[in-house]
């Protein structure tokens, strides 16, 4: 099981109390039960020790190395980045929807277009889009009014920060329609995103994989769509605040002037559409089951939120007043990292701690077992906002808490995602009263991401 550390309970809450965790195996599966159990939950590969110790090796066909060491860590993703490029499996779930983007491109490619996509995210155009966001919140405080009986919270986030992405993504007489995106992402996530055991043999690549041929006709028709987008907006009149599709067309290497391709565009385009209403979805899901986990914490975000935001929707300039529903996201995205583990291949022999690192050795980075790592945080399995608190965070280390990355591949997107989270967040607070149902807690369950098996249901009380 995870470390289950002392908890000091709010009120309303046992002594026990602990919010929903992934079951770890107490004793070796074997490897055909281990494929099984990986393919329903990728992070039942976990063991016990992983939540203990720093560094945790071994051999299944091939060397593999889980770390869970914040100095290790910065060295595999900041300062020997180079060294350890994202493995051949996870470009293999990935590719065949987000082809050669920001997300899965390696060496000069990647850097060029990293290049060309940082203005995109620069402060002032973030900020001219920010007005998308408090709607996206109105809209889904509208959605909830008059609910009757309980809610999937995790579908209204997915729908909520959908809109967003779409809205700031694309201008809206150019926008992939939502029901063709959402249908082929979450399709594509649940069957291509599972774990082969043709990968884990090392079967060559040639060797067809069926699901990930299935993902590939999932993702056919959102590709087609993004193409269209992508025409539509080239001959489209340019217009302020401008989506971050005509950014990205706009946009060129700095040192070159390259610009980037349709093809490059739109594996650009899908790789924020995906990454960018997935993360904000699921870090706002897991925040709402917890506040409803919690009460004692849910009255005193609301009481931050209602203090700032009266009867309105929270805007951009709201957040900086909104350190409490921060900390609760912070704290839901330690709990439930979004990417809740990421894999590196060696490509130069290393050493991480006293572990030898050979050239090809399959090294894994399970940020879930880094954020609940006994020798990294004090109750690992507690839900404590406090613990992101201004005068605490400052002694967190950089490299222990990880929900975007680090290095120099950290999410770009991560201001934005945060930034959206408090105001949504923050806005429904403010409204409703969410209530736990028993019986109907979330399952944490990594595919690709880790989602809410089964939905986050809640009871919502207009206030």
């Amino acid at each position: 099981m995870v470390s289950q550390m002392s908890h000091i309970p709010h009120e309303n809450q046992s002594d026990d109390a602990l919010p929903v965790a992934v079951p770890i195996a107490t004793k070796p599966r074997g490897f055909v039960k281990g494929v099984m159990a990986m393919q329903r939950n990728a992070l039942f590969v976990l063991p016990r020790i992983a939540f203990t110790q720093p560094i945790v090796s071994g051999q299944v066909v091939r060397r593999f190395h889980m770390v869970m060491d914040p100095p290790s860590l910065r060295r595999v993703l900041k300062d020997a980045a180079a060294d350890y490029p994202k493995s051949e499996e996870s470009q293999a779930m990935l590719r065949p929807a987000l082809g050669n983007g920001l997300f899965l491109a390696d060496g000069a490619h990647w850097r060029w277009q990293r290049r060309a996509a940082m203005p995109v995210f620069a402060p002032r155009n973030l900020t001219a889009l920010t007005p998308v966001m408090t709607e996206a919140a109105e809209a889904a405080a509208s959605r909830l009014v008059g609910r009757t009986g309980p809610v999937d919270l995790y579908q209204e986030m997915l729908r909520t920060a959908f809109e967003v992405i779409a809205a700031v993504s694309m201008s809206s007489d150019t926008a992939i329609p939502r029901d063709v995106a959402h249908r082929a992402i979450d399709r594509y996530l649940t069957t291509a995103g599972r774990a082969s055991v043709l990968d884990i043999l090392q079967v060559p690549r040639f060797v067809p994989r069926p699901a990930r041929l299935l993902g590939a006709a999932l993702i056919a028709d959102l590709k087609r769509a993004a193409d269209r987008a992508i025409e539509a907006r080239r001959a489209a009149t340019r217009t302020d605040p401008k989506p971050l599709l005509d950014l990205l067309i706009e946009a060129s290497d700095p040192e070159t002037g390259r610009e980037m391709t349709n093809e490059e565009l739109r594996d650009n385009l899908l790789s924020f559409l995906v990454a960018g209403h997935e993360t904000t979805a699921l870090a706002l899901s897991w925040s709402l089951y917890l506040c409803a986990f919690d009460p004692a914490v849910q009255e005193r975000a609301r009481e931050e939120a209602r203090a700032a935001l009266g009867a309105r929707a929270a805007g951009a300039e709201d957040v900086p007043r909104l350190t409490y529903v921060r900390q609760i996201i912070d704290e839901a995205m330690r709990l439930y990292p979004p990417a809740a583990m990421v894999s590196r291949t060696a490509t130069a022999p290393d050493r991480l701690r006293d572990r030898e690192i050979k050239s090809g050795d399959l090294v894994l980075l399970p940020f879930y077992a880094l954020h609940r790592n006994a020798c990294v945080w004090d109750r690992p399995d507690a839900f404590d906002p406090d613990r992101f608190a201004p005068e605490r965070a400052e002694n967190i280390n950089r490299f222990a808490y990880l929900p975007f990355g680090a290095g120099p591949r950290v999410c770009l997107g991560m201001g934005f995602a945060l930034q959206e989270a408090v105001i949504v967040l923050a806005t429904l607070l403010a409204r409703f009263r969410f209530r736990a149902i028993p019986g109907r807690d979330p399952e944490p369950v990594m595919i690709l991401s880790l989602r809410p098996y089964g939905g986050v249901w809640l009871d919502v009380e207009p206030l």
